[in-house]
């Protein structure tokens, strides 16, 4: 699912992308909580690991839900996080109003890069 950002700029945008795998119950369960998130700037992502190799590469995701979220084309966040309304929302406050902190790791770039160029 990709959810449009008005007129916002790419390169001013938020992504925020999920992923997840299809047999994974507690993805099925989330993707309603993830998908209500849809708001101006902010553009979201469900990235299933296993059917869209081709954008995850050789990046291992172990655990369900991993998010990955971006803002103005900087990967900042990578990570689980807990599968419960109002956490993700809290996480994108924190790292909105937080433009100069450090970005998350090259292989979270490289990601979101390729996220980016595909959706």
């Amino acid at each position: 699912m990709d959810s449009g950002a008005g007129q916002a700029a790419q390169g001013q945008e938020w992504w925020v992308v999920c992923l997840c795998a299809q047999w994974c119950g507690v993805c099925r369960e989330y993707r309603p909580t993830f998908e209500a998130l849809a708001r101006p700037g902010l553009r979201l992502a469900w990235v299933d690991v296993e059917d869209e190799e081709d954008i995850v590469g050789d990046l291992d995701v172990e655990t369900f839900p991993t998010v990955l979220i971006g803002g103005g084309g900087r990967a900042r966040f990578f990570g689980t996080v807990l599968p419960q309304p109002g956490v993700l929302t809290r996480l994108i406050d924190s790292l909105r109003e937080t433009p100069d902190a450090a970005p998350a790791d090259p292989d979270a770039q490289r990601l979101l890069e390729s996220i980016m160029a595909s959706r």
